[in-house]
């Protein structure tokens, strides 16, 4: 298994790093470009609407839209601009003064919209009043849906804890682990508490209160002890190879993003295949994007049939966390599977 952008290489198990301590509470985030791009499509719909019920023919009601969208768009690019410079403000107040804090935004970038009309000499009575209501009902229309879009992450990191916390405690998984402690522990006593260490790392990561988002460092630290623990009971046969990027430690990721690919990789590649197969890990800074794949080889023939639970578990928080900033691909090619994701620095 070749990769010819990203060079190989074998690490040392890295301990478990503690969690992050908990950031404040941001109940709406305007720093994101899916942000940007429904903030502007919800006030171009609605100016083209309003316009509608003035305008004459079609010409009139074109003319009137570029004429209305030339005070919008400042308007709601200065929105996001403001919105996303005091975030760090805004999360530490209350989620109710950071609602009303983006409704005056809203109704601050209104006036601002009107104003640029103003100078640039478009309009002569200026609706101030008007522009400013405008502004704070789209803001508070757009600030409702952001709030919606983030209670739903929570309902879908705890899904996801519950599912990784079923998955590391089935009976197959557990037994195989305590019956390899107890086949090392006359003949290499310290490698079986080695594994033990292991697994009770594994047990303590999923029943502590996980964050919203986790480094990817962390992550990175519990498929290590993983796979320690499923190197132990297929040896030779379980390949593993790591290339990792040290400046991508610090990117944030949904708790327990990781951990379901490496394990489908150990089930669909190394569990059916009597050879055993490869499975690599690497990740690699460009530019402003994090890189992360995890690929393994699969055996020869159709193997064991899977429902894509964990994929499409992946796929939704990550969507969740990053909107149309995170990309997510997955597919098999020349017996080689890969789970390609993407994400902002």
């Amino acid at each position: 298994m070749k990769d010819t952008q990203i060079l190989s290489a074998f690490q040392e198990l890295a301990p478990v790093p503690e969690a992050a301590p908990v950031e404040p509470v941001l109940v709406f985030d305007a720093c994101q470009i899916g942000v940007v791009l429904r903030a502007v499509l919800l006030v171009e719909l609605s100016v083209a609407v309003v316009v509608l019920f003035v305008a004459t023919d079609l010409q009139d009601w074109v003319l009137r839209l570029s004429l209305a969208t030339a005070g919008a768009l400042p308007g709601v690019l200065g929105w996001v601009v403001l919105a996303c410079a005091s975030k760090r403000l805004l999360a530490r107040l209350a989620p109710r003064v950071q609602y009303v804090a983006g409704v005056a935004l809203g109704a601050l970038a209104g006036a601002y919209g009107c104003g640029v009309l103003v100078v640039a000499g478009l309009l002569g009575n200026a609706p101030w009043v008007a522009s400013a209501c405008s502004g704070a009902l789209l803001a508070a229309l757009l600030v409702g849906a952001l709030v919606m879009r983030a209670k739903g992450r929570r309902p879908a990191d705890a899904s996801a804890r519950l599912a990784q916390l079923q998955s590391r405690i089935r009976p197959h998984f557990l037994f195989n682990t305590l019956n390899s402690a107890i086949a090392l522990v006359r003949a290499e006593p310290a490698k079986a508490e080695a594994l033990l260490e292991d697994l009770s790392d594994l047990f303590r990561y999923s029943l502590r209160d996980q964050s919203d988002a986790v480094t990817l460092a962390q992550e990175i630290a519990l498929a290590q002890r993983y796979l320690a623990i499923e190197q132990v009971r297929f040896g030779a046969r379980l390949q593993v190879q790591w290339a990792l990027d040290p400046r991508a430690d610090a990117v944030r990721l949904p708790s327990l993003l990781l951990q379901p690919l490496v394990e489908n990789a150990v089930r669909h590649g190394v569990e059916p295949s009597e050879s055993g197969a490869e499975v690599k890990i690497s990740t690699q800074c460009r530019g402003a994007v994090v890189v992360i794949k995890v690929t393994n080889t699969v055996p020869a023939g159709p193997g064991p049939a899977g429902q894509g639970l964990a994929l499409s578990n992946v796929r939704e928080r990550l969507a969740l966390m990053y909107d149309v900033q995170g990309q997510f691909r997955a597919g098999l090619r020349d017996g080689v599977y890969q789970v390609r994701i993407e994400v902002p620095l």
